[in-house]
């Protein structure tokens, strides 16, 4: 009998022993299982009333399987149970969605470093959109003024604080790159990342046991480690997300672009490409001959970071 494989093509028995998180925690397997027997038995901790609904669904978020080996009926459950714990715990009407890959569709980007004159549009738009931490001031996209003949963004200031831009000097904006061969995610003990059939390189938060191995990994800087519950003032929470995108992430997780997968995969740009006031991000569908991604590729003058790593990363940089 053939082995059952994933709709990523992989075995799913050998991706369930790897990525059972129960078993690599082996600290918590004793009280997790008692706590699975009192659900199984009915037995419920004693709680106020109006707390054992929100119990129930926490331990049923507890016991999901990893994203990738739900049906849809069971993403469809759990989206439900978060957007039902987040009415419970925080009084907030979170629309989240668990919408998959498009058909037909690769994204890449292309950020063109004459253009962009570093005014960070982008970065806001990026924190903004995707429910970032503003205690920490965690980003996503970091923006580098650099020198010319430098391009590599190690050599450049990513702190600057003064007007721009300044002459004689150029800006490189970097983030997660979505590589086609992702050194984070053979690195992840869990599998709790992976990159999906349209490209994007996504993290099940609730797998992310935080061990930092995919930072350690990313040779683009491109993770995030979050230390606490990101903290958010109210009338700023995007209340528009996507399970592996933009939803309020717990603490002790790896964060990273996602391509703002909650706009990108209903046919809209990410928020740092419609943000940028100069047009210096590109984005698209890299197997569509008539986007704009391509155009950039076959018109303008490309490279990519580090390419000799044979990251195949879905990110170019580009100059008119």
């Amino acid at each position: 009998m053939s082995a059952k494989k994933t709709e990523y093509g992989e075995d799913q028995d050998l991706l369930m022993k790897k990525s059972d998180r129960r078993t690599f925690l082996k600290g918590c397997s004793v009280a997790a299982a008692a706590a699975s027997a009192a659900l199984t038995s009915g037995c419920i901790p004693s709680v106020a009333a109006e707390n054992s609904e929100e119990m129930k669904l926490r331990w049923q978020e507890f016991f999901k399987k990893n994203y990738r080996l739900m049906t849809q009926e069971e993403k469809d459950a759990t989206v439900a149970r978060l957007e039902r714990l987040a009415k419970l715990r925080d009084g907030l009407d979170v629309q989240m969605g668990s919408y998959p890959p498009l058909k037909g569709v690769l994204y890449g980007y292309g950020f063109n470093i004459t253009r962009c004159e570093g005014f960070m549009e982008c970065v806001a738009a990026c924190v903004k959109e995707n429910n970032l931490d503003r205690k920490t001031n965690t980003q996503y996209i970091r923006i580098f003024e650099m020198e010319p003949g430098k391009l590599d963004p190690g050599t450049g200031d990513g702190q600057y604080y003064h007007k721009v831009p300044v002459e004689n000097k150029f800006y490189m904006g970097t983030q997660c790159f979505h590589c086609e061969n992702a050194p984070c995610t053979k690195a992840c003990p869990t599998k709790a990342t992976w990159r999906e059939p349209d490209g994007i390189v996504v993290v099940d938060y609730d797998w992310c046991i935080g061990c930092r191995y995919c930072q350690a990994a990313c040779p683009y800087y491109g993770r995030r480690f979050n230390w606490g519950k990101p903290e958010i003032p109210r009338q700023e929470i995007n209340l528009r997300q996507h399970y592996l995108g933009n939803r309020v992430r717990p603490k002790g997780k790896m964060e990273k672009c996602t391509f703002c997968i909650q706009r990108t995969r209903k046919g809209r740009l990410p928020a740092c490409v419609e943000a940028c006031p100069t047009g210096a991000r590109v984005f698209g569908n890299l197997l569509d001959p008539d986007s704009e991604i391509r155009y950039v590729l076959k018109h303008k003058k490309v490279f990519r970071m580090k390419e000799e790593l044979g990251t195949d990363p879905k990110f170019w940089y580009f100059i008119d």
